[in-house]
C-alpha cells in the first residue's frame, strides 16, 4: 500500500505540473499574439541552448517544461533529446549535497553534451527520415479578444455563473495547491521546488478564473485537460509502479560491483528506466569512490528522472527514439572516458 500511495503522489505531481506548463505555454502564446513561438523557436541553436539549459537545472521541472514546448511544436526532436541528455532528475540535489564541486562540473558537461547532441540528433533524424510528433492542433485563437484577463466585470460573471469545466479545473488546481502547501504531494519540506509548485498553482488558478469562456472551453478544457491529463496520469503511474515493484526483486548494488566495464554498460541500460531511483545507486557509489566518473556520466546522460514520463503518454515512438539516441551517446562518451582512465 505504501508503494501504491507513493506512486500515486508522484504521478499526480507529474500530471499537475505538465498540465500547468501546457496551459502556460498556450496562454502566453495567445497573450503575446504568437510572439512566444518566435522567441523560443528562433534559430535551431537557440532551441538547443534553451532545452539543454532547462534540462540541466536540478530536478525534473525543466524536463517537464521541455516536453510542454515539444508537444506544442516549439522545439525540435533534437532539442528535446538534448534536454533529456542534460538532465539528472532529482538526484542532482543529492549530488550537490554530497559532492558539490564535481556536481557543478557534471552539470556543465551535460549542458554542453546536450547542446552538441541536439544538433547531431536533428541531422541524423533528417537523414533517417524520422518524423517526430506533429504540433498539437489547437483551435485557431482569436487574438484580439481571446484573453481579456483583467476585465473585472467578466471575472465576477465567471464566478457567479461558473461553468462545469471551469469548476472542475479549479477543483483540480485548488486541491493540488492544498496538497503541495501541506506537503501531502511533492517535496516534504519548503524549498525552491515546493515554492515553485505553489506559485505556479496560484498563477494557474488565476488564469482559469479570469480567461473568457470560449478560451477555457476550447483550449484549456477540450484540448489540454480532456486529451492529455488522463493519459499523462495513467502512463506515469503505471511506469512508476512497475519500476518500483521490479526494484523490490533486484539487488542492483551487488550486480554492479562485479566488473567495472559491465557496470558502465549497466549504468546505460538502467538509465533507460523512466524513474529517478535506480540512478541514485550510481550517485552513492561515486560519492563513496566505488565507481569512476565515466560510469556516473553514462548514467546521467541516459537517464532523465521522471522527465520522459509525460512524453510517453503523448508519443511512445518519440520516447523510445530519444532513449535510443541517449543510450548510444551515453555509452559512447562513457566508454571513451573510461578507457582514458576517468
Amino acid at each position: 500500500m505504501e508503494i501504491l500511495k507513493h506512486n500515486l503522489e508522484h504521478a499526480l505531481m507529474i500530471t499537475v505540473f505538465v498540465f500547468i506548463m501546457m496551459m502556460f505555454v498556450d496562454y502566453l502564446e495567445v497573450l503575446t499574439r504568437g510572439k512566444l513561438s518566435a522567441l523560443i523557436k528562433g534559430g535551431m541553436f537557440r532551441q538547443y541552448i534553451t532545452a539543454s539549459f532547462w534540462g540541466a537545472l536540478p530536478g525534473c521541472l525543466g524536463s517537464f517544461m521541455n516536453v510542454s514546448f515539444y508537444v506544442r511544436g516549439l522545439i525540435s526532436f533534437g532539442a528535446i533529446a538534448g534536454g533529456m541528455i542534460a538532465t539528472c532528475g532529482d538526484e542532482a540535489f543529492v549530488m550537490l549535497a554530497m559532492f558539490p564541486k564535481q556536481a557543478v562540473m557534471l552539470f556543465g558537461i551535460l549542458f554542453c553534451v546536450g547542446v552538441g547532441s541536439s544538433y547531431v540528433i536533428d541531422k541524423i533524424a533528417k537523414l533517417l527520415n524520422i518524423k517526430p510528433c506533429e504540433e498539437c492542433k489547437f483551435t485557431s485563437p482569436h487574438l484580439e479578444d481571446e484573453c481579456r484577463c483583467l476585465n473585472f466585470k467578466e471575472v465576477i460573471e465567471h464566478i457567479m455563473k461558473m461553468s462545469l469545466p471551469r469548476f472542475l479545473l479549479l477543483v483540480l488546481l485548488f486541491g493540488s495547491l492544498y496538497g503541495f502547501s501541506a506537503g501531502v504531494i511533492g517535496p516534504e519540506n519548503w524549498g525552491w521546488e515546493r515554492t515553485t509548485f505553489v506559485g505556479l498553482l496560484i498563477l494557474s488558478s488565476y488564469i482559469v478564473i479570469t480567461v473568457p469562456e470560449h478560451y477555457l472551453e476550447e483550449h484549456l478544457w477540450k484540448h489540454i485537460a480532456r486529451e492529455h491529463l488522463a493519459r499523462i496520469f495513467l502512463f506515469s503511474f503505471a511506469a512508476l509502479l512497475l519500476v518500483n515493484i521490479g526494484l523490490e526483486f533486484w539487488d542492483l548494488e551487488k550486480i554492479l560491483k562485479t566488473h567495472m566495464f559491465l557496470v558502465l554498460v549497466f549504468a546505460g541500460l538502467i538509465g533507460l528506466i523512466p524513474e529517478s531511483g535506480p540512478h541514485l545507486v550510481f550517485v552513492m557509489m561515486f560519492a563513496r569512490g566505488v565507481i569512476p566518473f565515466s560510469v556516473l556520466l553514462t548514467s546521467c546522460i541516459v537517464q532523465d528522472g521522471h522527465g520522459i514520463l509525460p512524453l510517453l503518454s503523448y508519443s511512445i515512438k518519440d520516447s523510445v527514439l530519444i532513449k535510443i539516441f541517449n543510450l548510444i551517446i551515453g555509452l559512447g562518451l562513457g566508454m571513451m572516458m573510461f578507457f582514458l582512465g576517468y
